[in-house]
């Protein structure tokens, strides 16, 4: 019993040590942690918001200028609107010609803001470029030299996006740099992956059936990337705002029965009439509820593009 009172001393002696020893030592440092920023950013599109937002992080609120579902190409800003660009640090762009509205905006307004053009050092593929090549005998079309905007529908292409975005905030706020980066780098990550996974549902798509007919010109660098040739558009053009004539909706016609496109593939927002029109005369499917220039109600870009591939591979997979 003795021996035991000893022992039960000794280890009590070397607790109330360790403690003593601990209540020394310094206390840990926490991993910095830079404050909120009150940085006011808003970018143009809603698509564009969510990338900028996955750069940013916490550390700051990325608002969209436009509703999601408006169409950016014809668009004319409200007063409201007018008075968020006035009032924003930074503003983000896609650039490209996308966003011809505000030209004229930011050339009337006061004050001073950063403004972030994602798809700056970016080359801009031209309307129709590699598209019906094989018509060389038809007259030029009236939109054939316009600059395509629409990079951010290949996700190779929204790396660039991602990176402008980092090195766009880090000038503007300094001490978050390093977030942005770590945020950037991520995101990449995120973007590498699902172009990865679109290949593979693309593999799944005969490539005799990887044929795209849309309402406008927007999914060349979609195309490009992954092995698609765009047989026509309904309307000419990198912009809603243009319309076809008669005599280039007959050649697309033949140009989908030519080809055995199984579908016409339109965009939220746009009027399906034409393209049921078309429909009739040539016996494919109409596809619709595409998201190009804003995610749906639910998730951010990346959501947008898988929502899209899966409706791309179901109409074509057959």
């Amino acid at each position: 019993m003795r021996m035991m009172g000893i022992k039960a001393i000794a280890v009590s002696v070397v607790l109330i040590l360790a403690l003593l020893l601990g209540a020394c030592q310094p206390p840990a440092t926490p991993t910095p942690k830079a404050p909120a920023s009150t940085l006011r950013v808003v970018a143009t599109l809603s698509f564009l918001a969510d990338i900028a937002q996955n750069v940013a992080g916490e550390r700051l609120q990325v608002s969209a200028l436009l509703p999601a579902g408006v169409d950016p190409h014809s668009y004319e800003p409200t007063p409201a609107d007018v008075a968020k660009v006035a009032d924003c640090e930074v503003l983000i762009i896609n650039g490209a010609g996308l966003e011809a509205f505000l030209e004229k905006l930011l050339r009337s307004m006061g004050g001073e803001r950063l403004v972030i053009e994602a798809s700056a050092g970016l080359v801009s593929r031209t309307a129709q470029e590699g598209e019906a090549a094989e018509q060389e005998h038809e007259e030029p079309a009236e939109h054939e030299h316009e600059s395509d905007p629409h990079f951010w529908l290949d996700p190779n292409l929204v790396i660039r996006y991602v990176e402008n975005i980092r090195d766009g905030l880090s000038q503007a706020d300094p001490a978050g740099s390093a977030i942005y980066a770590a945020n950037a780098a991520a995101y990449t990550a995120r973007l590498k992956e699902l172009d990865a996974w679109i290949q593979e549902q693309v593999a799944q798509i005969p490539p005799p059936r990887r044929l795209l007919v849309t309402n406008h010109e927007s999914l060349g660098y979609f195309a490009d990337r992954y092995g698609f040739r765009i047989v026509g558009t309904i309307i000419p053009s990198v912009s809603t705002g243009a319309s076809p004539s008669a005599q280039q909706l007959a050649r697309l016609v033949d140009a989908i029965k030519e080809s055995g496109a199984p579908a016409i593939f339109l965009e939220t927002g746009s009027n399906p009439q034409l393209a049921r029109q078309l429909a009739q005369e040539t016996g494919v499917k109409v596809v619709t509820d595409l998201y190009t220039h804003s995610p749906g109600v639910e998730g951010g870009y990346i959501e947008m593009m898988q929502h899209n591939v899966r409706l791309i591979v179901e109409a074509l997979g057959k």
